[in-house]
């Protein structure tokens, strides 16, 4: 699963965002990326907003602890969760330690 890896305490996570989804949701695998579905539209920054907002709420961090490190605008993204505190269903395979989750 290339999706994702630590860097110490903060998780990182390869996305492809699909934006103007029915629901903010984890989809399967896109070849190494993750695919996260948003209600959002891409204008604006609005998916990226979106994205932090639906991040940190799946992680139960703030939201200054998830960013985007690289590809800001696109739909595939870096994103950073700083000490994650739960692990969404879709993503329980990161905690149980298939990449030496902390």
């Amino acid at each position: 699963m290339a999706w994702f890896s630590w860097q110490g305490d903060r998780l990182r996570l390869a996305l492809r965002v699909q934006p103007r989804a029915p629901e903010d949701a984890f989809g399967p695998p896109y070849g190494d990326e993750l695919r996260v579905r948003l209600k959002a539209p891409p204008v604006d920054g609005k998916a990226n907003a979106r994205l932090i907002a639906f991040l940190a709420d799946a992680f139960s961090v703030p939201r200054r602890s998830v960013s985007i490190q690289r590809v800001a605008r696109g739909r595939s993204k870096v994103v950073l969760i700083e000490s994650p505190a739960r692990f969404p269903d879709p993503l329980s395979e990161v905690r149980n330690g298939m990449v030496g989750a902390p």
